[in-house]
């Protein structure tokens, strides 16, 4: 076993038995290259990515590879999402010398950390287009050797592209006109055919779906609503989306969304449920009620640990030659577990055929909704109703089969951050779907973050591991307010309040505004003390648009002009780049909107125990609007402010069950029973105005 055996990461633990002499990420790998003025092996990837496990298994599993790396390299391994902060920097590095990145990265580093050769998979042996990795070697060996200068001077200047920033961003005015065009820039790469965003491979997204879905509730305009209503449509019929498990995969590698990379992560499928709640809240589609909940299915069933918390990812396959066999089928695995006519039936809606979709086994097929259950009992002249509990019995046991098959591995480990967006979601799914046990799982989640928190007002990425990562801070943040609203708790609200003080503290770049990626306090080996300013989504929501929303949310909540003024000089620090970036400017725009916006106040107000009350504030909470903040009023609750106009009515009230709608400045009629906060809320999505 080398020295990965104790590691808490998954992903490097895998890695124990292997013959190469890992390091993991830290000050002793760099003191033994120093020493023996070696060259660095720097190799990041994750338990999920299918190509790690390739490269893994034909080349560092090779004793003989491995004896010629020992002796010539040092080699460091490390976890891109147990160590997003090295895995950022060094794919910023090894993007700007090849014009590529991704995982592997296998980059080749002086013992100062600096980056002068890299790539991704490399082969054993050419292929692909691709150097053999033996080559590679050879030729990163005899540079680093043969011509140290201008190796020295190469490295030099990558790192110093790398500490110019790899998010770097113009500041501009925060103005409707930058929402429209980034609006504009979404619309011009929406695939109207087949929905999504490009042609191939096809990513989710959620962040563009959000903004634009945000859009149409303010505007009601059409374009928006079909790029929101074709790409959910999309992805829910294609084979992106686990027909039998619930859950997405990470992308799709065709326009159509029928072929995924098969993985399934955390953070896609936190920000996917809350578009498809959003979405079935404002239009009211049965397939989008059905994708969530088997969104909360997958999570419950697969990440979810009892005592609060949520693995970070499945991987995609069981085995290198195997390619997404456990979610895939054969016409003739079909056929061992349904009976004729289930078989029948969804063969025709999910397209199981004798040829497949699948390049190493062409009989496999990726289940997708290929036709309807009313097409299929037009032409089978059967009653649909009769369709479908066919196929809900094919579904029930093509699940229980698949079940008997060796699952992909999950892992378990605990990112604050993720688990933070996965919380603040079920919290969100849990009010649309009136599920009790998810909105219990998610508070207990974030209880379980703050009691492992060695300090009030800050988390680390991980209960004891790498901390002043700000992705964490501003997800935790946002999930805090999500529990006071959906709690009237104010201690959730004190906790987030504490954590974006302490943001603005430990991460602003006073001089050119905006938030950095780390406090800068930490390890400082290698390229890490480069800070960046993340502005994009790439792939989880932009920190810095998290904290804009965040900061104004706040605001609303409390009444305190420091939030507002927050929130306006973070979106003011990248607002003059914002549109260009399109889908990948998402968050941050959706920021510049809570700017620009005033939000909708829905308040309840009622005793504790309230039936009716509670009826009420459950309603608010299902309610969508572009920009919302649920505020819970009992006699014993505070922290918050509300608006003056409710504020009056709050207190004329008596203490007496009442709900609120307030936009701007003004509020309506108060409403005293379930039914007239009903029509209050349907008439405000209708028209926008308070009855």
């Amino acid at each position: 076993m080398n020295r990965l055996a104790h590691a808490v990461s998954a992903y490097l633990r895998s890695a124990a038995g292997q013959p190469i002499h890992w390091y993991p990420w830290g000050s002793e790998a760099f003191a033994a290259a120093r020493a023996a003025d070696r060259p660095i092996l720097l190799d990041i990837g994750a338990v999920w990515c299918h190509w790690c496990h390739v490269m893994d298994g034909e080349s560092y599993e090779d004793p003989a590879l491995a004896e010629f790396l020992n002796a010539r390299f040092v080699c460091i391994k490390v976890d891109r999402d147990e160590r997003p902060d090295v895995d950022t920097r060094y794919q910023r590095a090894v993007q700007l010398l090849t014009r590529q990145g991704g995982w592997p990265l296998t980059a080749f580093l002086t013992p100062d950390g600096d980056v002068f050769h890299g790539g991704t998979y490399f082969p054993p042996e050419g292929r692909l287009g691709r150097p053999g990795f033996r080559t590679v070697l050879n030729g990163v060996l005899d540079a680093y050797h043969g011509r140290r200068e201008q190796v020295s001077l190469h490295a030099a200047a990558i790192r110093r592209a790398v500490v110019d920033g790899p998010d770097a961003a113009e500041p501009g005015q925060v103005t409707p006109a930058l929402l429209a065009e980034g609006e504009g820039q979404m619309l011009a790469a929406f695939d109207p055919a087949r929905g999504g965003f490009g042609i191939e491979p096809k990513f989710p997204h959620p962040g563009a779906i959000t903004f634009l879905l945000h859009r149409w509730d303010d505007q009601r305009a059409v374009a928006p609503r079909e790029a929101v209503e074709r790409t959910l449509q999309g992805m829910a019929r294609g084979g992106i989306h686990d027909q039998l498990g619930g859950g997405f995969h990470r992308y799709s590698v065709d326009r159509e969304w029928i072929v995924p990379h098969f993985e399934k992560m955390s953070y896609d499928n936190s920000e996917l449920l809350r578009n498809y709640a959003d979405a079935y809240t404002a239009f009211g589609a049965p397939e989008y009620l059905a994708a969530a909940r088997g969104i909360v299915r997958w999570v419950r069933d697969v990440l979810a640990d009892p005592d609060g918390g949520y693995g970070t990812s499945q991987d995609a396959d069981v085995g290198l030659d195997d390619d997404g066999d456990y979610f895939t089928w054969t016409r003739a695995e079909a056929a061992a577990v349904l009976d004729p006519d289930a078989l029948e039936i969804a063969a025709d809606f999910y397209d199981i055929g004798t040829a497949g979709e699948m390049h190493h086994n062409p009989a496999k097929n990726v289940l997708y909704v290929a036709t309807t259950t009313a097409d299929i009992a037009l032409r089978t002249g059967r009653a649909e109703t009769a369709v479908r509990a066919t196929l809900e019995r094919a579904d029930a046991a093509l699940l229980a089969a698949r079940n008997q098959r060796t699952p992909p591995f999950v892992d378990r480990s605990r990112y604050a951050g993720w688990n933070a967006m996965m919380a603040a979601a079920m919290l969100r799914a849990a009010a649309v779907l009136d599920d009790e046990p998810a909105r219990a799982h998610a508070l207990a989640t974030l209880v379980r973050l703050r009691r492992e928190s060695p300090e009030p007002d800050t988390v680390p990425h991980t209960a004891g591991g790498v901390a002043g990562l700000l992705d964490d801070q501003v997800h935790t943040a946002a999930a805090a307010l999500d529990a006071w609203e959906a709690t009237g708790e104010s201690a959730w609200l004190d906790w987030s309040l504490a954590i974006m003080h302490r943001v603005w503290a430990d991460y602003h770049d006073a001089e050119a505004g905006g938030l950095y990626d780390t406090t800068g306090s930490g390890d400082a080996e290698g390229l890490l003390p480069a800070r960046a300013r993340p502005v994009q989504d790439a792939p989880t929501p932009s920190a810095n648009g998290t904290a804009g929303i965040v900061a104004a949310r706040l605001h609303a909540h409390t009444g305190q002009i420091i939030w507002a003024e927050r929130a306006a000089a973070l979106t003011e620090s990248f607002a003059g780049s914002l549109a260009e970036l399109g889908l990948y400017g998402a968050t941050c725009l959706i920021a510049a909107d809570w700017v620009l916006n005033s939000p909708a106040h829905l308040v309840v107000t009622g005793p504790a125990d309230s039936a009716v009350a509670a009826a009420m504030h459950a309603r608010a909470l299902r309610h969508f609007a572009a920009r919302r903040v649920v505020q819970r009023v009992t006699g014993g609750s505070g922290g918050g402010q509300l608006p003056a106009a409710a504020a009056g009515m709050v207190a004329a009230s008596g203490g007496a069950p009442r709900a609120f709608l307030c936009a701007g400045t003004a509020c309506g009629a108060p409403a005293a029973t379930l039914e007239e906060w009903e029509r209050t809320l349907a008439d405000f999505s209708a028209t926008g105005a308070m009855g």
